[in-house]
Formats: C-alpha cells, sequence, structure tokens
C-alpha cells in the first residue's frame, strides 16, 4: 500500500532555508506544475509566511493565497495554524481564531494543521470545532519531543483524545528532527493499531536522520509524509521528495508520483536557489546538519535565534554554555516541547541566565507567563517552589488560557473601519496591528497609484 507526500517547498522549506522570503510571484510560475504531481496535498500558507508577506515582501497574505489556489486546481491546499495564537505569538479570542478559520477555508484552503506548543488540547478546541463547521479537514498535531514525561504511551494518548475531538488526521510534528527511525517505527505502529484515522509525518532535517525515520515509519504504514523538492530541502528544511520517491519505486509502498513531472518543478526552483544562495538569504549554517539537535533537543530556528541574541549582546563565547542552559530552563518549565513561541520563551531565558551570570536574576515576561499558565497546561508539574521564585504571589492559570479573553472582533473593526478594503483586513490587523497598519498605508498608496482619481480606499481588491 503507497503513501502520499504533502510538498512544503511554498511553505516550510522556504520559511526554514531563507526566512520565509519566497514571494508570491516567485511561487505561483510552480503552482501549476506542483498540482500536476499528484501530491496529498501543498503545504503553501500559514507558519510565518503571513507575518512575512506583510512585514517584509509587502504583499496581502489573503491575496497570495488566492492566487494559488486560483492556479492549483486539483491538489488540496494546507496550511499550518498554532491553534489558538492562530499565526501570531500569543493567545486570541475565540471569536478571532473562529473568523479566521472561517477566511482561510473560503479563500481557499483545505486542510488546517492545528498545533498547540504545549500539546495542551484546550488550545486546540475552538479552532478544532471552527473547522468541522466550515467543512475543512482537521490534521491535529502531536508536537513531537523527548523528555523524562514523553513516551509512545503519552503521544498515543493525546492522539486519541484528538481523534474523539474530531480530528480527521493526525500529524506527528517533529520540529527539531529529534525522532530517530527505529522510534518513528514504533510510534507509527502504535498510533495505528489506537486511532481510526490516517497519520501523517512532518520532520525536519537539521539532525540527518529524518530520511531514515520516513523510510521506517512508511514501512510501519504512515499515511503521508512530508517532503521539500530538493533545491530547497534538508538542512533545517524536510528531506527531499526527489529521493524518498525514487527509494520505493516498484516496491508494495510505491507512492506513484511521477518522477518527470517532479523534475519539471525541481527545475523551476534551481534558478530560485542560486538567486538565495547568491543573495546570502541561505547560508551554510541551515543547510548542513547540526547534531547539536540530539544533544541539547534544540530546533535549527531556535539556534540561529540563540546565535543572534549573544552575537548583539556581545557574548559569542557563550555559545555553548547556553545550549547546555536550554534542557535545564527547559526542565524548570515542565518540559515544554520547543516550537514557536515556547522555543523562543525557553531560548530567551537561557540566554539571560547566562549572561546576568544568575540563574533567573533576570526573568522575560514570556517566561512568567509559561510559568504561570498564561499558555496552557505544561506537559509535566512545574514545582511551587520554582513557581514561587518566578510569578511570587501571582496566582496560577489552571483554566483554559482563552477563557479569559474577551470578545476582540468587534473592537479591531472599529480601530480599522478607515483602512479595510476587505474582510480579512480586520483579522491581518488583530495578529499583527503595527506591522499591517503599515501594510495597509503601502496598499492605499499602490491604489491610488493605480487610479489617482481615488483618493481613498474605495478600489477593493478580490475578496471571497
Amino acid at each position: 500500500m503507497g503513501f502520499g507526500i504533502t510538498e512544503t517547498i511554498l511553505r516550510d522549506a522556504h520559511q526554514s532555508l531563507i526566512a520565509t522570503r519566497m514571494t508570491t510571484e516567485q511561487m505561483l510560475p510552480a503552482v501549476e506544475l506542483l498540482d500536476k504531481v499528484g501530491y496529498h496535498s501543498l503545504e503553501c500558507w500559514g507558519g510565518a509566511t503571513f507575518d512575512s508577506c506583510l512585514r517584509f515582501l509587502n504583499e496581502d497574505p489573503w491575496e497570495r493565497l488566492r492566487k494559488i489556489r486560483a492556479a492549483a486546481k486539483n491538489t488540496k491546499l494546507q496550511m499550518l495554524f498554532r491553534g489558538q495564537n492562530i499565526l501570531g505569538y500569543r493567545h486570541y479570542a475565540d471569536d478571532v481564531v473562529s473568523y479566521f478559520v472561517e477566511k482561510s477555508i473560503a479563500n481557499g484552503i483545505d486542510i488546517l494543521r492545528i498545533f498547540d506548543a504545549l500539546n495542551d488540547p484546550r488550545n486546540l478546541k475552538t479552532a478544532i470545532e471552527a473547522t468541522i463547521r466550515e467543512k475543512g479537514h482537521v490534521q491535529a498535531c502531536i508536537c513531537y519531543t523527548i523528555s523524562p514525561v514523553h513516551s509512545t504511551e503519552s503521544y498515543v494518548k493525546l492522539a486519541k483524545q484528538l481523534e474523539e475531538m474530531g480530528a480527521n488526521s493526525i500529524c506527528i510534528k517533529d520540529m527539531a528532527g529529534l525522532l530517530l527511525p527505529y522510534t518513528a517505527a514504533d510510534l507509527v505502529k502504535a498510533l495505528k493499531e489506537t486511532v481510526k484515522i490516517p497519520i501523517q509525518l512532518h520532520m525536519h532535517y537539521t539532525a540527518g536522520t529524518a530520511s531514515m525515520a520516513y523510510l521506517k515509519a512508511i514501512e510501519a504504514g504512515v499515511d503521508v509524509v512530508d517532503c521539500a523538492l530538493s533545491p530547497l530541502a534538508l538542512g533545517t528544511s524536510q528531506p527531499a521528495t526527489e529521493p524518498i520517491v525514487k527509494t520505493f519505486e516498484g516496491t508494495q509502498y510505491d507512492c506513484g508520483l511521477d518522477l518527470a513531472k517532479i523534475n519539471e518543478a525541481k527545475n523551476y526552483f534551481l534558478p530560485l536557489r542560486q538567486e538565495y544562495l547568491k543573495s546570502g538569504l541561505m547560508d551554510a549554517k541551515s543547510m548542513g546538519v547540526d547534531v547539536n539537535t540530539l544533544l541539547y533537543q534544540v530546533p535549527g530556528g531556535m539556534l540561529s535565534n540563540l546565535i543572534s541574541q549573544l552575537k548583539q549582546a556581545g557574548k559569542d563565547d557563550k555559545f555553548y554554555e547556553v545550549l547546555e542552559e536550554v534542557p535545564r530552563v527547559r526542565e524548570d518549565a515542565g518540559y515544554p516541547p520547543l516550537v514557536t513561541p515556547t522555543s523562543q520563551i525557553v531560548g530567551t531565558q537561557a540566554v539571560m541566565n547566562v549572561i546576568c551570570g544568575e540563574r533567573y536574576k533576570q526573568v522575560t515576561k514570556e517566561f512568567r507567563g509559561l510559568v504561570r499558565g498564561e499558555y496552557g497546561k505544561t506537559p509535566a508539574k512545574i514545582s511551587d517552589d520554582f513557581r514561587k521564585k518566578i510569578i511570587g504571589d501571582e496566582k496560577p492559570i489552571t483554566h483554559r488560557p482563552a477563557d479569559s479573553i474577551k470578545h476582540e472582533l468587534d473592537r479591531f473593526r472599529g480601530e480599522i473601519k478607515d483602512l479595510m478594503v476587505q474582510d480579512e483586513d480586520v483579522l491581518s490587523y488583530a495578529l499583527f496591528d503595527k506591522v499591517a497598519l503599515k501594510f495597509f498605508e503601502h496598499r492605499k498608496a499602490q491604489l491610488y497609484k493605480m487610479d489617482p482619481s481615488r483618493s481613498d480606499v474605495e478600489a477593493k481588491v478580490t475578496t471571497v
């Protein structure tokens, strides 16, 4: 029995290797080629693409999605959705989460891969319910990590809970590339024995073992794996599509994809790869294998953040001290998986602990929030003594964090009513207020340039 492939070159591959800088203009000629291959889905939206469109590319992320949808007539489109965080870095009110799901599906998304950094199902509830209501496909995630409190049994238990919540499929999301081949086989086998819905495996190549893990997972019956075309594969990206397809060709696991069509799409991206290398967008650090991943459980993107923070503080020589501090901070904080936003929270606190020369002499607002319970329930219980040290006499949060957030949509609409040209603008503003406002002003100037007789923003963009 064959397996499916989700192609990530339009989202995670360029997010991992070139800081999400591929433009819509660069993508569109490839979409029709990718659409003919026969992929299970194209991951093309969500994650950091939304922020990057607005902040760095002066693009409307909603318009990107609509253009990709128009070009991909045969293949399902997939996005990454951070549960109650949506695509931002804090928890949003339920009305914002539900409306974002509604608009994502209305503009062309078929599959929402929904995850929570703490694997707290309460933070997935609203997004799952909204996706079901809008008739989208719920792919609920298990964020994979290694710790004394994480095990095959704990992941299987979580998967069963997610299935009961309405998930249509389960994704094992291994953002750091920590899942070793034989563990992958055991985990997939245990999940297939427990849940009735399909299992997908997402890995980064950072530690150098992902292709081997895919081999064992496919033999164990995984339904879909995430790959990237070779020009933007490996390193901190995904395993390359072409060798995975060729490996299983003619076997009982043959995925049935056309290598000639895959090659045509690959050839489109080769000159772009050269362009990214020449401009410096792609660098050696993100393209190699980093054994520190296996030693310290630090994802590739987090490594580059740590290096950057130390450089800014003039403390490059403290890099290995910080790497050794990360697992200690993670243990203190209840062993959260290291993925956005917990990777940044734990990493920054580790940097501060080392730079200050005293652990927790200074504590970031975000780390205090994590310990207090503002992000949800941590996998392991945080000790009372440590919690008191970090938050003092503040009361810890034990309920679902979003229950404390009042509805926000009407307020956001009121704040930008003069700048809105499409319903979706309120969501762009809700997530990235100042960045979105700057983009709206840029868009207004562009609309005026196209038609100077219209001095306001009445020139509406195409919307759903």
